[in-house]
């Protein structure tokens, strides 16, 4: 029986490792071709490792006007959306999970019901509002939908506070406690990991989005980061340029991993947190 055991673990150690490998390979491959010669990425065998390591994309990718009107168009867009939508989020979530309010199990429904709306669906109508208020070509359409929350956040905030029992939120009424104090003191404390969880994803979808950017956005001053590594793709993919895409893929890469690492702790802590609950 500990031989079938020990096989069994073998196999499937040797199915992930496969399976990361496989995942892991194209960032490899994107890191390395970032630091080679133009004349090195069509090698073969293929380098993984470049010889010689140069800077020569880096330097030429800094001098691009609009990497840095586009890095800083999508940092705005994602820090306001997701800094200001996950306080709205949260502030949702406490409403719908502990307060006593007239329908709000309805409308909560009606706030799923809108996730299974396809965004291709409302592209068109949306664009047109937004054309007839004057939006189009600024980052308002991308900003401001977002400001009034995210109902997946909601949704699991929502499902997180679930297991925080209504006797305290009774308790802070008693003791004269008013829905902002018992929101900032009780409930902010308790489902931090979650927030972060949740932020550090929103964070990821909002800095990597292209579809809503490229629909309303036209001025190169106004673009973000994603529709300008695209513009350069298209630009520079002819020239078979690709360590000057790849460079400019590591720059778009560098800020999500630095949030990741910010709120690594409360990640696990969440994740942790989750299985003991569950």
């Amino acid at each position: 029986m500990k031989r079938e055991s020990k096989i069994g673990n073998i196999i499937i150690f040797t199915i992930l490792l496969i399976g990361s490998v496989v995942m892991i390979a194209p960032l490899i491959w994107m890191l390395s071709t970032a630091f080679k010669e133009r004349s090195s990425v069509f090698a073969l065998p293929p380098e993984w490792i470049p010889d010689p390591i140069t800077f020569e994309p880096f330097q030429r990718l800094l001098e691009i006007d609009t990497l840095w009107s586009g890095i800083r168009n999508s940092l705005i867009v994602s820090f306001t959306v997701t800094i200001i939508g996950s306080f709205t989020s949260s502030l949702a979530a406490f409403s719908f999970a502990k307060l006593r309010l007239p329908f709000k199990n309805l409308l909560f429904l009606l706030l799923l019901a809108g996730i299974m709306i396809p965004y291709p669906s409302i592209m068109i109508p949306q664009f047109a509002i937004f054309s007839q208020i004057g939006w189009v070509d600024t980052l308002l359409p991308l900003i401001i939908p977002g400001l009034f929350g995210n109902i997946i956040m909601i949704f699991f905030l929502k499902q997180y506070l679930s297991n925080i029992p209504d006797s305290i939120v009774e308790a802070a009424k008693i003791d004269g406690a008013g829905y902002f104090q018992m929101f900032y003191k009780l409930i902010v404390p308790a489902i931090k990991p979650a927030i972060a969880a949740q932020f550090i994803l929103w964070f990821m979808a909002a800095w990597n989005d292209y579809l809503a950017p490229l629909l309303y956005l036209r001025s190169p001053d106004k673009l973000t980061l994603q529709v300008v590594i695209a513009n350069l793709n298209a630009t520079y993919a002819i020239q078979t340029d690709y360590p000057l895409i790849m460079a400019a893929s590591v720059i778009s890469l560098l800020p999500v991993l630095i949030i990741f690492i910010v709120f690594q702790k409360q990640i696990i802590e969440n994740v942790a947190l989750s299985g003991v609950k569950g």
